[in-house]
């Protein structure tokens, strides 16, 4: 999968918004990110941006997405991610804009690497403070929500981070389902929590395969 077919694949699942969102892959000096202002069903290989992590061109026409900041920040903080998602996806932007943490109602959280998936502090788009801030609440997560703004997920290779971030949105739809509902969702304990990462790790995440809206993806194919 590369990062064309991984951004077209978001937009038909109406998980970009408005060209929204962006995505990027580690190099060996910088990143590849997706450019700015240019609908996903028009993009190209051709259209990506090579950037080091200052924001130095390394390759590419476009401008880079306003969000390259973001993405450098992250690569920069965390030698795990070799691949970044960033959606405005409907359901988990809601969350965002209450400024809501997606609690442990579900095993499946723990997908995320922690108890909960966080949501940042606010910060401006495009600016270092919001960079900052996502850094911070992805600390020992692999997914948050950026207030009033979206959410990424991070991952070995791009198909995990595309699985994840679809994933964050399908938790985000249940738990906003069950507020709607006025059900308090019963939270899973901090062993409980445990017990189902360590389950992940015996499993290994490559072997993992989990489902949204009854697409089975394997975390961890090929990138």
């Amino acid at each position: 999968m590369n990062l064309v077919e991984a951004a077209q694949t978001l937009d038909g699942l109406g998980l970009m918004p408005g060209q929204s969102g962006n995505l990027s892959e580690r190099l060996a000096r910088g990143f590849l990110i997706t450019p700015s202002a240019l609908p996903y069903d028009a993009m190209t290989e051709g259209d990506l941006v090579k950037l080091d992590l200052a924001g130095g061109r390394l390759g590419g026409r476009r401008k880079p997405s306003s969000e390259w900041r973001l993405h450098a920040a992250i690569y920069a903080a965390r030698p795990d991610a070799l691949a970044i998602v960033h959606t405005h996806s409907p359901r988990a932007t809601a969350l965002a804009c209450a400024r809501r943490a997606i609690p442990p109602f579900h095993y499946m959280i723990a997908l995320a690497g922690g108890d909960d998936i966080r949501c940042s502090a606010y910060a401006t788009f495009g600016t270092q403070e919001l960079a900052d801030a996502a850094v911070a609440a992805l600390e020992g997560r692999r997914a948050c929500l950026l207030a009033n703004h979206g959410a990424v997920a991070i991952g070995r290779n791009l198909r995990e981070a595309l699985t994840l971030a679809r994933e964050v949105e399908n938790l985000a739809s249940l738990y906003l389902d069950m507020l709607a509902a006025r059900v308090d969702p019963v939270p899973l304990s901090e062993a409980e929590m445990a017990a189902v990462r360590a389950r992940f790790e015996q499993h290994g995440q490559g072997g993992l395969r989990i489902g949204f809206a009854g697409q089975p993806l394997a975390l961890g194919g090929p990138g």
